[in-house]
């Protein structure tokens, strides 16, 4: 068996940022969570689709994750296979690419790389690879540790490959990593298909429209709209928290704008906090079917979305004094 030892997963809703932080931590990258979600963008996400339904969590563009990350001080190598295509494949030739899969983990770990994956265990998320034997693999993740086979990777439930390895490099300055970052964001977050991946989906601004109708009209699933609260609320905590970091580590010419935005976003995660407790997770399991109907929890939305729209202004003012 071969080990990497120390690797762990954080437990997060955004499964990226929990195994990418576990793996940086592992190469002893220095990056806060804050300036990880910020950074990569991750924090100023919004997807939603008209039944507040759990798969919006996941279910949008993800690319810009990767491709900012070389700013911040990593990048990721990664091996995919996406859903659709796996469903079309003939067994004989999944497996191989299951094979493929696993050379590629066994020669990244023995480089000392750590790596993260989907679907190594029953529960459809991301793990963090810490290992492999000749069976398989070991991994860190939800439902604790464990071992996977080869075999079975990405084959549980939602079927697909998507093995991802991280590698340290060289970032860019504080603010050159900032302004990247706004540069995409503020391309994306007013726009309806900023983040999408399919006509069901809203994004950005648009996104909050969608959900507050949802909730109003009694349209919101309950459970998934329980679930996606907390994603987005974990998302605009981060924002809150890389904006009083981007204060301590930006010129002094963006601080009135920074400072701004933080206040904005500030209201913004208070508002979807509130939403999490007007409609918290239930305590034992989930209900795809039961609806949800909420005027209250439609105010908070919009009142959300009021201030993002208002913190957005202050991100462009950021933008422009990086430029």
């Amino acid at each position: 068996m071969t080990t990497l030892e120390n690797l762990q997963w954080h437990q997060r809703f955004n499964e990226h940022m929990g195994c990418t932080k576990g793996c940086l931590d592992y190469l002893g990258v220095d990056i806060s969570f804050a300036w990880l979600y910020g950074g990569t963008g991750n924090a100023f996400v919004l997807n939603m689709n008209d039944t507040v339904f759990v798969d919006a969590a996941q279910a949008w563009d993800i690319s810009m994750l990767f491709d900012l990350a070389p700013n911040l001080g990593y990048s990721v190598e990664q091996l995919s296979i996406p859903h659709k295509v796996a469903l079309e494949m003939p067994d004989d030739v999944f497996l191989e690419k299951q094979r493929e899969a696993f050379n590629f983990v066994r020669a990244r770990v023995d480089q000392g790389l750590p790596c993260y994956a989907w679907e190594l265990n029953p529960i459809p998320a991301y793990f963090v690879i810490n290992g492999y034997n000749d069976a398989g693999y070991t991994y860190s993740g939800w439902g604790g540790g464990g071992e996977c086979p080869w075999d079975k990777l990405g084959a549980f439930d939602v079927k697909q490959i998507a093995v991802n390895c991280v590698h340290p490099a060289d970032p860019r300055t504080d603010g050159e990593a900032v302004r990247a970052m706004l540069t995409v964001v503020g391309d994306r977050i007013e726009r309806p298909d900023g983040w999408s991946i399919g006509p069901k989906y809203r994004t950005g601004l648009p996104a909050y429209e969608m959900w507050a109708k949802a909730l109003e009209l009694g349209n919101a699933n309950r459970d998934g709209s329980a679930y996606i609260t907390q994603v987005w609320l974990e998302a605009r905590e981060m924002a809150v928290a890389f904006l009083d970091e981007a204060l301590e580590r930006l010129p002094s010419g963006c601080l009135a704008s920074l400072r701004s935005a933080h206040d904005h976003y500030a209201v913004v995660r208070d508002r979807l906090h509130a939403l999490a407790e007007l409609h918290p997770e239930q305590s034992e399991g989930r209900d795809w079917a039961t609806r949800v109907i909420s005027p209250a929890g439609a105010q908070l939305v919009r009142k959300a979305a009021d201030a993002e729209a208002r913190g957005v202004g202050a991100l462009k003012k950021v933008l422009a004094s990086l430029t």
